[in-house]
């Protein structure tokens, strides 16, 4: 079983890769922000839960995510593996996921993390801001704010899994199929 956690800055092409590894590795995608808006939209207790945080603009609690992500691995008994992408996001969160998967007798195979430039991400994002009309996507202020809170906040899990020798950085600038064939020169070898 294979058990990836997707990770780079906004921009770097986390959505496009996570795609890519499930068509070829047939893994299940877990988005923390899809399996939020589901059970919000679905308006089960943990959605409701979830909803209640995120509407006073404060962040769901680590155990109710956990919650959210157990159900999402539970109903997939049959699967080869899964992708988590936006999770974790915190080394608080990367234990409690630990710990849930030694539960499952799973494990987090490793981090994948695309590395771009700060000036390509800010580049793409504009772009992507131009071609879907997301407002957090046309400002340039408002990106290099989101990319820092990134590395501020959430690259320190390079460290958490680097202890494990679970890190692996890959170039993420190229074609599509190039950042594809390097993540799979990585996943082929664990």
């Amino acid at each position: 079983m294979i058990n990836i956690v997707l990770f780079g800055p906004p921009g770097a092409g986390k959505g496009t890769q996570a795609e890519n590894l499930i068509l070829k590795y047939d893994l299940v995608h877990i988005s923390t922000g899809e399996v939020f808006r589901k059970n919000i939209k679905e308006e089960t207790e943990l959605g409701l839960l979830a909803k209640s945080y995120m509407d006073k603009g404060g962040l769901v609690p680590d155990e109710v995510t956990i919650k959210l992500l157990k159900e999402v691995v539970d109903n997939k008994p049959n699967a080869k593996g899964f992708i988590f992408d936006g999770f974790p996001r915190t080394t608080p969160q990367a234990v409690a996921l630990d710990k849930f998967l030694k539960e499952k007798t799973m494990s987090v195979s490793a981090m994948l993390a695309l590395e771009v430039e700060d000036d390509v991400l800010v580049e793409r994002l504009l772009n992507r801001g131009k071609e879907s009309g997301r407002a957090d996507d046309a400002d340039e202020s408002i990106i290099r704010n989101r990319i820092k809170e990134y590395y501020e906040k959430t690259a320190i899990l390079k460290n958490f899994y680097s202890a494990q020798n679970k890190y692996f950085g890959v170039e993420g600038v190229g074609s599509v199929e190039e950042i594809s064939e390097r993540l799979y020169k990585v996943i082929d070898t664990l």
